[in-house]
């Protein structure tokens, strides 16, 4: 996977945390109200906060404080497809979400593990 998932601006990334995020605390990092903005992806959590789109009101603000693997993996925006389950999908869908994945780990800092995850993998 080479450069087609790079950013077009260089971005100078922290090395990966590996603390737990509970559950509680990744709903509250809802871009809301000046919030900071966590989106996990196979567990791994993500701060976005930094960009507008997933602050209140933004196109990916539904992802904002939620695993949205299940989301991202289908390319959907719905509120019912934000889940964090996503085994179940076919190889295409997987692959999807893999290239997300990737797409995140290039542009974001990951600020932990949510916490009893069981989708990491």
């Amino acid at each position: 996977m080479g450069g087609k998932f790079e950013p077009k601006e260089p971005v100078n990334l922290d090395p990966p945390k590996n603390d737990p995020i509970s559950l509680e605390e990744l709903a509250r990092a809802n871009g809301s109200e000046g919030q900071k903005a966590y989106v996990a992806i196979k567990g791994k959590v993500y701060d976005v906060t930094g960009n507008k789109a997933y602050q209140t009101g933004g196109s990916y603000n539904v992802f904002a404080g939620k695993d949205a693997s299940r989301a991202l993996a289908k390319t959907s925006t719905k509120a019912e497809d934000v889940k964090p389950e996503w085994q179940d999908l076919d190889d295409k869908e997987k692959g999807v979400l893999n290239d997300w994945d990737t797409f995140f780990s290039k542009r974001y800092n990951v600020v932990g593990i949510v916490e009893g995850a069981t989708n990491t993998e």
